[in-house]
């Protein structure tokens, strides 16, 4: 079938299991237990990953259960269904991602908590959220760098939100994420979604490609073991860029 067929296709499809994951938030998931909502999240993330023809290859071992804090490299708006694929978690997001179109709603409804990143006041506000599911046992995933990067080079990371693991005592799990092309290993550009580009255009490069796999390598957890939050940063950049090479 012809690439911009496939795309077509693909995105018809994925708009539809979209609109499917919204039902099941609002419908079904207040009679599920949340074991049951974990395991559907990650089905549906699975399931949204073939519709996009992206291959998704785990190496390491993704965490059983919280309190954990998880903390990835920042490179699209695949990321959040690539690292739901492997193992569920509740989401720290940039607020501008609950107005994008359709998916906002459905990464609001799975829990995701907002931060206005340019807020000092409301990263405070959001570092105490964290800190009450943290201690209610909960899994949290944040991007340090704060904004998408191209995958080749590490944006430098910031650590308010670390201070969330710090004051309840809980692991930092480092994780690190790229995207390749299938066949040749080599990087791949399409789901990039950085400068200019638009969250459709990003969409439609990733469907138009066909050929994408997601590579997500776990790390050892570790804790701060007194350090402060903007020293621990500097040491997760380190380990997931070591991962990453």
């Amino acid at each position: 079938m012809p690439a911009t067929l496939r795309a077509i296709s693909a995105f018809v499809r994925g708009l539809g299991h979209v609109l499917g994951g919204l039902w099941t938030i609002h419908r079904v998931f207040p009679q599920l237990s949340p074991a049951d909502r974990t395991e559907r999240v990650r089905m549906w993330s699975r399931q949204m990953l073939a519709i996009l023809h992206v291959d998704l290859h785990v190496l390491g071992e993704p965490p059983a259960q919280g309190p954990l804090l998880v903390v990835c490299n920042h490179i699209s708006w695949l990321d959040i269904l690539v690292l739901n694929a492997a193992q569920p978690t509740r989401f720290v997001s940039k607020a501008d991602v609950r107005g994008w179109p359709v998916l906002g709603a459905l990464i609001t409804g799975a829990g995701t908590l907002y931060i206005e990143r340019e807020s000092r006041r409301d990263a405070m506000r959001v570092v105490h959220q964290m800190a009450d599911a943290l201690r209610a046992g909960d899994m949290l995933s944040v991007f340090p760098e704060g904004t998408t990067g191209d995958g080749r080079e590490l944006l430098p990371f910031h650590g308010n939100l670390l201070q969330a693991a710090i004051a309840v005592n809980v692991p930092v799990l480092p994780v690190a994420l790229c995207f390749v092309e299938r066949d040749s290993g080599q990087p791949s550009d399409a789901p990039t979604y950085i400068g200019d580009t638009t969250l459709i255009a990003s969409i439609w490069r990733t469907l138009k490609a066909g050929n994408v796999r997601a590579e997500l390598r776990y790390g050892p957890p570790q804790r701060a073991g007194g350090m402060d939050r903007r020293t621990w940063a500097q040491v997760l950049r380190r380990d997931i860029g070591a991962m990453l090479n």
